[in-house]
């Protein structure tokens, strides 16, 4: 039934799909950088993240690097940007505004990207946010509220995105080829985080801060272009594939339903406890990650005490292993598919409990190793590694139970992931206004226990065979 070891003769990292690999790699590399560049760029914005009542000592250095050194901060930042005024609690809100514009589209662009094709529903919306990111630094001008309005929109592009690619995956990923092929694209975010957090502070220090803006929404435009011109929305249509690759990937999916879909079977779907498995999954992976990706240049910033640079240098480190995980995670799980060592569902739930449960725990250490620079900077560096590693799990689930609306699923388990997000970021900001050290510990405590619970979740009721109402059979009987 799966055997077609002549499919496997076309060349793998020479083929186009693997090049479309790298593209929508390069693609995520251009988003996370837009997104995560006002987690960096904010310690320069708001008087070195400044923070009431958060670090009524600790926040003291970084305050004092600000304003007490004002005269060498000019000089050495180069620029006369502002400094807001900006409390925890609206960081927070501001933080979460692009989630709440990335759920506004998630769904809706899920399903029309599977409609009218997900080619020109991702490159819009990958234009759209690298146009608001360049507009950002004068935002910020204007006021808060104009920022918050910016980045929900940005966060509406970016759901367009984001949600496009299962779309285009669901046609060009062989099964056994899946985890790889989503794998290499995924690590993007990883290392899109690990340049913008390390150069973010060099820039900011050199430039000025919104040279951040500047630089990474001008390298979006760029691929946006190459985006336009390169990316095809299935093989069939493509006019450099080879023949050979062509037949390998049309023949590896054949077995699979392809016929264009006339309904959503919403209310089977809301019945099906796998389904909610994955949901539940992308809730709380989601929670831990946004954390770590939003507040983790604060966090070393002030628990550490190192400046805007330093602090955008250590940050960075973490997405280093995240990256690497990434694309290792994914080329181990096909290599025990491809080999037969392990039944398909049992790849999932393992690399689904590694990625959950490795960096709970990492979390519920960090508090009690504050007082060691070491430890904290290689807990910090293993969480997003680990967590990394449900990209072979539970992430591309949808792949699995139901091929036909993987866009459409996509959309909805990435907005249970962003809600996530959002509760998490700002009670992130509330927690740690309230105290420095209670703060934190209560804010990795109740990471890991969220964890903990998709993780269960998606043990029992995680499957991977295609759900009846997925099958065409179900939807064209007329």
């Amino acid at each position: 039934m799966d055997k077609k070891p002549s499919t496997r003769k076309g060349p793998e990292f020479c083929s186009l799909r693997y090049g479309l690999a790298l593209i929508m790699h390069f693609s995520n590399f251009t988003m996370i950088t837009q997104r995560v560049s006002l987690s960096i760029a904010i310690i320069a914005m708001v008087n070195g993240t400044q923070q009431p009542g958060l670090f009524n000592v600790s926040t003291e250095r970084p305050l004092a690097f600000t304003l007490n050194h004002s005269n060498r901060s000019i000089k050495e930042f180069n620029t006369a940007a502002s400094v807001y005024e900006w409390s925890p609690e609206t960081q927070g809100i501001i933080f979460s505004s692009i989630s709440y514009g990335i759920i506004l589209t998630l769904i809706p662009s899920g399903y029309l990207a599977g409609i009218f094709g997900a080619k020109q529903m991702l490159g819009t919306g990958l234009l759209i946010s690298s146009l608001l990111t360049l507009f950002t630094p004068l935002a910020a001008d204007f006021g808060v509220i104009l920022v918050i309005v910016i980045r929900t929109v940005q966060g509406m592009a970016q759901g367009m995105a984001w949600t496009g690619q299962f779309t285009i995956w669901a046609k060009w990923a062989p099964p056994l080829e899946r985890s790889k092929l989503t794998s290499i694209a995924g690590s993007g975010v990883a290392f899109g985080s690990f340049i913008i957090l390390c150069v973010g502070g060099l820039i900011s220090q050199v430039l000025g801060w919104p040279f951040i803006f500047y630089i990474f929404g001008s390298i979006g435009c760029v691929c946006c272009l190459l985006w336009f011109t390169v990316i095809y929305d299935d093989p069939l249509h493509h006019p450099c594939i080879t023949a050979r690759e062509k037949e390998h990937i049309v023949s590896s999916l054949a077995q699979q339903p392809s016929s264009p879909r006339r309904s959503v079977p919403i209310k089977a779907m809301v019945r099906c406890l796998p389904l909610w498995a994955i949901f539940t999954g992308f809730f709380s992976h989601f929670w831990l990650c946004t954390i770590i990706i939003t507040y983790l240049p604060t966090y070393i910033s002030s628990v550490l005490q190192v400046n805007i640079r330093d602090s955008g240098v250590l940050s960075s480190l973490p997405f280093i292993a995240a990256s690497s995980c990434t694309i290792l995670g994914g080329q181990l799980a096909d290599f025990l598919l491809s080999r037969k060592l392990l039944r398909l569902i049992t790849v999932r739930k393992l690399f689904s409990s590694l990625g959950l449960l490795l960096p709970s725990l990492c979390a519920v250490a960090l508090p009690f190793v504050a007082s060691s620079y070491i430890t904290t900077i290689i807990l910090l560096i293993l969480i997003p590694g680990t967590s990394n590693l449900c990209d072979s799990g539970f992430i591309i689930n949808t792949l699995d139970i139901a091929p036909r609306y993987a866009s459409f699923l996509m959309g909805i388990s990435r907005g249970f992931g962003l809600i996530a997000g959002i509760i998490s970021s700002t009670a992130t900001g509330f927690l740690i206004s309230q105290d420095s050290v209670s703060g934190w510990r209560n804010v990795f405590f109740l990471a890991a226990a969220v964890n903990m619970f998709g993780l269960v979740f998606y043990l029992t009721f995680g499957q991977a065979e295609i759900q009846h109402w997925a099958k065409e059979r179900t939807l064209t009987r007329l």
